[in-house]
């Protein structure tokens, strides 16, 4: 079976309940499971006390109506590991947004250190009474080291993207990372564990997409290029990210949140295929994206049809990532006219 059939098969088995477990073999789950409680054990138990808290408002010097931005996921969105509220991915994500799109952000935070998949509804709940103008999600790495089915992560993250959109909120996910460069899984089940999290990264990305939601690749985060220094872009514990890495992961999901907001420059709209973007049925986009880190997959319409004989048609992007200026602290009081504005725009 090709990757792109595989990864269509598990968001197939997500979708009406299967196991999904054939697309690794009881064989290897096993042994990726004995190996996981191995790794977690080396890597040893999250402390727990709480990242610094992201949640405030950003570009307070900033005019026009607020957006509003909900963070939800596991330690990579909490960002767990650093101690300044600067260097979580929360405030990279709220003054970078703030920055490029010329407005004001309250971005509020409901991720949870080691939340999986499973967890995301309860946060979703919590989340919608703020009426977000997007969520960003960032999930699926406690999956694999708990080997959680991914076809059981899946539909957990299908559900909860289905519920955000359905309240018409707009969704941005960073896939789950390549585990394969994690350091405390030994070889050769760094070798598994990379095929497990690429699985679940495009069988995350069909998912979502037909949820009506966005898929970012977040393979940088724990990429090749992560592996080359370690000790700069990953925490002390070798599995969750430094600041230096959480920044990183910003620069990832910033363009596609504004590209979700719809609020990227003109020139960037239309895909450029020097680029390597284009339309791709979507478990070929999926599979695509799963390889390279930072890739954006979309759903979109050819001839005006969703679906094309191979499935639902993905429009496949590598957005660009522009420099960020200075990581603003959340300002706890709601600026001047902010939320008011935006209320006024809306019932306008």
């Amino acid at each position: 079976m090709g990757t792109a059939a595989a990864a269509r098969k598990l968001a197939s088995a997500a979708a009406y309940g299967g196991g999904g477990l054939s697309l690794l073999g009881a064989g290897l789950y096993g042994v990726l499971t004995a190996e996981a409680k191995l790794a977690r054990r080396t890597i040893g138990v999250t402390h727990s006390e709480r990242p610094p808290d992201a949640t405030g408002w950003y570009g307070r010097r900033r005019s026009g109506p607020a957006i509003k931005i909900a963070l939800l996921g596991d330690s990579g969105a909490a960002g767990y590991g650093v101690d300044r509220v600067e260097d979580t991915p929360g405030a990279h994500l709220g003054s970078g947004v703030s920055e490029q799109s010329g407005r004001r952000v309250y971005l509020r935070e409901f991720a949870v250190v080691g939340a999986q998949s499973s967890d995301l509804m309860a946060q979703v709940e919590a989340a919608l009474p703020m009426e977000p103008d997007v969520a960003v999600i960032n999930i699926g790495a406690n999956d694999v080291t708990h080997s959680v089915l991914p076809s059981q992560s899946v539909r957990h993250l299908s559900k909860a993207v289905g519920r955000l959109r359905d309240r018409g909120v707009d969704v941005v996910v960073g896939t789950c990372p390549d585990l394969g460069t994690v350091q405390p899984i030994a070889p050769p089940l760094k070798q598994v564990a990379r095929a497990w999290s690429r699985r679940l990264a495009a069988a995350q990305t069909i998912a979502v997409v037909e949820a009506g939601g966005r898929s970012v690749s977040l393979g940088s985060i724990l990429g090749p290029e992560f592996a080359a220094a370690p000790a700069v872009l990953f925490g002390p514990d070798q599995f969750h990210p430094s600041a230096e890495g959480y920044a990183s992961l910003a620069t990832v999901l910033i363009p596609s949140t504004l590209a979700a907001l719809g609020l990227i420059p003109p020139e960037e709209v239309e895909p450029e295929a020097y680029r390597g973007e284009g339309v791709l049925p979507i478990s070929h986009a999926a599979v695509a994206a799963a390889r390279t880190p930072g890739t954006e997959v979309d759903g979109t319409v050819v001839a005006g049809a969703r679906v094309g004989v191979r499935g639902r048609w993905a429009l496949l992007r590598h957005r660009r990532r522009h420099p960020q200026g200075e990581v603003e602290s959340p300002e706890t009081e709601e600026p001047v006219g902010s939320l008011t504005a935006a209320a006024s725009e809306t019932s306008a």
